[in-house]
C-alpha cells in the first residue's frame, strides 16, 4: 500500500497532466479538421501523422498521470513506427514527383 502511494504523482502533477491532456485533445480535434479539410494528399498525410504523434504524447501523459511506466514502452515503439511511416511516405512523394 505504501509503495503504491509512493508511485502516484502529487496533486499538482495530476492537475498539470489533466490540463495537458485537454490541450492535446483540442489539438487533436483541430488536426482532424485539417485531415478532413486538407487541400492536398500530402497535407492530409502530414496531419494524420501529427494526429498519431499527439496520440503518442497523450499515452505518455496518461502514463505519468497514473504511474504506469509500461505504457512508455508502447509510446516509444509507436513513435518509432510512426517515424518509419513518415519516411516511407516522403520517399513515395519524392519518387512520384521524379519518375
Amino acid at each position: 500500500m505504501i509503495l503504491a502511494k509512493a508511485l502516484m504523482p502529487s496533486d499538482g502533477l495530476q492537475l498539470i497532466c489533466s490540463i495537458a491532456l485537454i490541450v492535446l485533445g483540442i489539438a487533436m480535434f483541430l488536426t482532424v479538421y485539417r485531415i478532413l479539410r486538407g487541400p492536398s494528399l500530402p497535407d492530409r498525410v502530414v496531419a494524420l501523422d501529427l494526429l498519431a504523434y499527439f496520440a503518442t504524447g497523450a499515452i505518455c501523459i496518461y502514463s505519468i498521470q497514473f504511474g504506469r511506466s509500461s505504457l512508455l514502452i508502447v509510446a516509444v515503439v509507436m513513435a518509432l513506427i510512426l517515424f518509419l511511416g513518415t519516411a516511407a511516405f516522403a520517399y513515395y512523394i519524392e519518387k512520384r514527383a521524379n519518375p
